[in-house]
């Protein structure tokens, strides 16, 4: 029986005709024979993961309407639960219920990172489940920095994404950003550095002068 690379996911027979058609079916066939897309996590994907403060996901409904939600939380908030599978946790929000309803549907699903500072984008397909009955799975998904108040949120329950196919797209286009708090901390760094600097100069100054007075002085 034939194995069928991962990115199968994405390139449909419809999707290949198209590469084939357009000149790009003989790139991606090169890389599926060196292996092609990954579906298990790996050092560059825990390392993005660990990151991870904003991703979107993306569900469908059983008649195929699409929708996309954003998630986010503290850095690091998608856990790696295993080396197939990934989970978080759904903090209260407006009470839609739209993806957790979708996956009840259709478990097909897809998270797209986007890190704008490393001009970085990851998509992750996979098979997606809505987990409220689990307390000890619960609690492996709740970020640290909410249990200790840090960052205010409620847990309700954990989503639970079965990894089929993930791959890091290139960086052309990605526009660099940078987060908010990463600004604060570089120029708190930077103000206390000139601060310092700053002092020591008053220093040597001071020992300038003393040394300045003392050379032009006579003896009594």
């Amino acid at each position: 029986m034939a194995m069928h690379p991962a990115s199968d996911v994405a390139f449909t027979p419809t999707v290949k005709a198209l590469q084939a058609a357009k000149g790009s079916r003989e790139l991606y066939e090169a890389i599926e024979r060196r292996g092609g897309w990954r579906s298990t996590v790996d050092g560059r994907l825990r390392a993005a993961l660990a990151g991870t403060r904003s991703a979107f996901l993306a569900t469908a409904s059983a008649d195929g309407q699409p929708y996309i939600q954003h998630r986010g939380g503290p850095a690091g908030f998608i856990k790696v639960l295993d080396e197939t599978t990934l989970g978080f946790a759904d903090f209260t929000g407006n009470q839609q219920y739209i993806s957790m309803g979708n996956a009840a549907e259709n478990r097909k699903a897809h998270l797209f990172l986007i890190n704008y500072a490393r001009r970085q984008r990851i998509k992750i397909w996979g098979e997606l489940s809505v987990v409220e009955d689990d307390p000890e799975l619960i609690a492996r998904v709740t970020p640290p920095e909410v249990e200790a108040g840090v960052y205010r949120a409620r847990v309700e329950r954990a989503f639970v994404l079965r990894i089929t196919a993930w791959d890091i797209n290139c960086p052309q286009h990605i526009p660099q950003h940078f987060e908010a708090e990463d600004v604060a901390q570089a120029v708190t760094v930077r103000d206390e550095r000139i601060a310092a600097l700053e002092g020591e100069i008053a220093v040597l100054r001071e020992k300038l002068w003393l040394k300045e007075g003392c050379a032009g002085a006579g003896d009594d």
